[in-house]
């Protein structure tokens, strides 16, 4: 998902989806610690992607606060 989609969501669309890339980092970790993980470099994605839907959900209420 590229920046642009992030800013057109709503603040509720983007807690949903961070709260399913924070379920995909979960199943991930269990993956990697039961030595199941075949995409290592998932877990970076996720866990970049759950960084660029905080930013996101962070500048939007900054803006609500003006």
């Amino acid at each position: 998902m590229t920046a642009q989609e992030l800013k057109a969501k709503t603040p509720d669309e983007l807690r949903d989806e961070l709260v399913s890339l924070k379920k995909e980092a979960f199943n991930l970790r269990f993956q990697q610690a039961t030595n199941q993980l075949e995409n290592t470099a998932r877990m970076r994605k996720v866990r970049r992607q759950v960084a660029r839907v905080k930013t996101e959900l962070n500048v939007k209420a900054a803006e609500a606060a003006k």
